[in-house]
């Protein structure tokens, strides 16, 4: 399981552990600003923290448990009944009873044998592993935010290709036309430039379809409404991409940064101290009950020391036999851990996976755009050839437009190994739990 670095890194020129704030690595000053508002504004974040908070209020009334209990009481009963009651010889026909008395009244369980402790320890386990969830909100959150604004500004640079790609589809339609008309050209080509042009229409209106969906995802993400964020990202950005070198850091780095390792191994902290506390039930337990105060027939008893009346209570509880309940509780405790403990392991095991597979995956996605901005330049030289070869007179103008569509897909192409590439590092960065903070302290 101890590895000093991740198996397909190296082949991908990553290396040490970024930053925590990983999207700023794109240097996109408007993508920042979205997250970084969404880290504020999100529901999602609110209802993490508000996890949190309960789960912090709850260990602080948990650890109040190891510490003595002190009430104060204070009573001033009258009592009015007949008087045969309290003496069947009595003349009188009812009696009165005076009393007043105040007083302290305390409590507490010595926790000798760590009962207490443990059960804290477990409470204190748990209350961290919620804290997990804003981690992982937080992760998840930023993650996707990235990869939405990253598709949205991988369409908005189609969006203007494709209008390229439309208009030189109508040139070609009109050219067929004259082609037609000049008795040299078919209705067929003629009508299948009609179908071409048409494509590209359909095509302009779903991209500019999936960038409204994008901003709007985008705004509810961020906990606005849609269309909050159209204006700020309105004005036409590129493609942010990662930078050249890309450093990650090693494997053990993902014991201490996913939140789901951190939540499995809160888990089995906690199933640990479970089963301290089960075995504490074995032993005897001792409680301490006092009570002082002073009082009497007189509401003025209860200032004068004479009256002063305590009692204390020592108490042992242990329970010798129960049928076997005890035991079975441990070994129910146990077999908890187990679990904890195997799920502990398949989470590493999935997350060490999760890594590499991305990592796998941005190193492929690296070849895939070198080999499309090989296939752009060379459709680029083809066409500049075909239009000046056009211009010569050598060729139809038609042959020139063609090319230049051709060159117009290969930069479609070569936009979404762009997107494709950025998602990637996005991916890379989620897979090795970059992207939160710590919950602060309330």
């Amino acid at each position: 399981m101890e590895r000093a670095s991740y198996l397909r890194a190296d082949d991908n020129g990553i290396s040490v552990i970024s930053s925590s704030n990983w999207w700023t690595s794109f240097n996109d000053p408007i993508l920042s600003d979205i997250i970084d508002k969404a880290m504020v504004n999100s529901p999602s974040i609110d209802i993490a923290n508000a996890k949190i908070a309960q789960a912090r209020s709850g260990l602080k009334a948990a650890r109040t448990t190891s510490l003595p209990t002190i009430g104060a009481t204070a009573s001033a009963p009258y009592i009015n009944l007949p008087s045969e009651i309290l003496d069947p010889q009595s003349t009188e026909n009812r009696t009165d009873i005076n009393s007043a008395n105040i007083g302290f009244d305390a409590s507490w369980e010595i926790d000798l044998f760590g009962g207490n402790v443990r059960r804290l320890e477990a409470r204190e386990a748990r209350a961290q592993a919620t804290e997990t969830q804003l981690a992982d909100a937080q992760t998840s959150l930023s993650s996707e935010i990235a990869r939405l604004y990253i598709g949205l500004r991988a369409r908005q640079e189609m969006a203007n290709i494709l209008q390229q790609q439309y208009e030189i589809d109508g040139q070609l339609l009109k050219y067929a036309r004259h082609r037609q008309q000049q008795g040299v050209g078919t209705l067929q080509e003629a009508e299948q430039f009609i179908a071409q042009q048409a494509q590209s229409q359909s095509d302009i209106a779903q991209n500019e379809t999936e960038i409204t969906i994008l901003k709007d995802q985008l705004a509810l993400l961020s906990g606005l409404a849609p269309g909050a964020l159209d204006t700020q990202l309105s004005d036409i950005k590129s493609i942010p991409m990662p930078p050249k070198e890309i450093a990650i850091g090693a494997p053990a780095d993902l014991l201490r940064m996913r939140p789901d390792i951190r939540l499995a191994e809160r888990n089995l902290a906690a199933a640990n101290a479970d089963i301290g506390a089960s075995i504490s039930d074995k032993f005897p337990k001792i409680n301490f009950m006092g009570i002082l105060g002073m009082g009497g027939d007189d509401v003025t008893d209860i200032f004068n020391p004479a009256r002063l009346f305590g009692l204390a209570l020592p108490r042992l509880n242990w329970n010798i036999f129960n049928g076997g309940r005890t035991a079975a509780q441990i070994e129910g405790k146990r077999s908890a851990y187990d679990e904890a403990e195997a799920q502990y392991r398949a989470t590493i095991l999935a997350a060490l996976n999760d890594a590499e597979n991305s990592l796998t995956r941005f190193g492929g996605k690296r070849i895939s755009l070198a080999r499309s901005l090989d296939t752009l330049s060379s459709a680029q030289r083809t066409a500049n050839l075909e239009q000046m070869r056009a211009n010569a007179g050598t060729i139809a103008q038609a042959n020139a437009l063609i090319a230049q569509r051709q060159k117009l897909r290969a930069a479609l192409i070569t936009s979404t190994a762009k997107a494709d590439l950025s998602e990637a590092y996005v991916r890379v960065n989620k897979s090795i739990g970059l992207g939160w903070t710590p919950a602060p302290e309330r």
